[in-house]
């Protein structure tokens, strides 16, 4: 917890040598530097705090444009010109996230952008031994490596009359980032299915 000035020109008051020329009394010029240099010295104990809090991607906010340049962002699926938290949540995913081309990996990148209830239903064609009658989820021959996501409700937004403000463009789908984030991360291989309900 940062010092203020205060505190500072207490330390200082009390590391001056004893004597009638440091009694403020006698002269208001000590008192005065003091008081001046314990501003300067409590500024520096803030921002040296300030910058503890940076180094987190967390609590990071003045320096997002330095973490953007280090981790390759801001991210193109999150538009050319993101919110301020958008940037910081996409600091603080690219900072944990660990990959991977498993259904859970894309469920959680559902999640982070909002969709609590995402869930990965994979596809596979039909294979001797393992189909089984009265079981869904196959896909067919010609397209073997399917999946399907279901992302629960639609996220509220989008642009619409009477519900936006000044400025915003009408139609803008708030699942864009979503879907080029899944795209993007999806195996060349397959093909993936993004569908606005519940899984089944």
């Amino acid at each position: 917890m940062a010092m203020s000035g205060d505190d500072y020109r207490q330390q200082l008051t009390a590391l001056l040598p004893p004597g009638p020329a440091w009694q403020p009394e006698a002269n208001a010029f000590p008192e005065a530097l003091l008081a001046g240099f314990a501003a300067g010295l409590a500024s520096a104990h803030r921002r040296a705090d300030d910058l503890v809090n940076e180094a987190d991607p967390l609590t990071v906010h003045e320096l997002v444009p330095d973490w953007e340049r280090v981790m390759n962002l801001p991210d193109p699926c999150l538009g050319p010109s993101p919110a301020l938290e958008d940037r910081k949540r996409a600091i603080r995913q690219r900072f944990a996230e660990l990959g991977g081309q498993t259904p859970e990996r894309y469920e959680q990148i559902a999640v982070s952008q909002g969709y609590a209830n995402a869930r990965v239903i994979e596809r596979r064609a039909p294979r001797f031994g393992r189909a089984r009658f009265g079981r869904s989820n196959f896909g067919t021959w010609a397209a073997q490596h399917m999946w399907t996501l279901y992302t629960g409700a639609r996220l509220t937004g989008g642009r619409r009359f009477g519900g936006s403000y000044w400025g915003e463009r009408f139609g803008a789908n708030p699942a864009q980032a979503l879907e080029c984030l899944i795209r993007r991360a999806a195996p060349a291989h397959t093909i993936e299915t993004i569908l606005y309900e519940e899984a089944p």
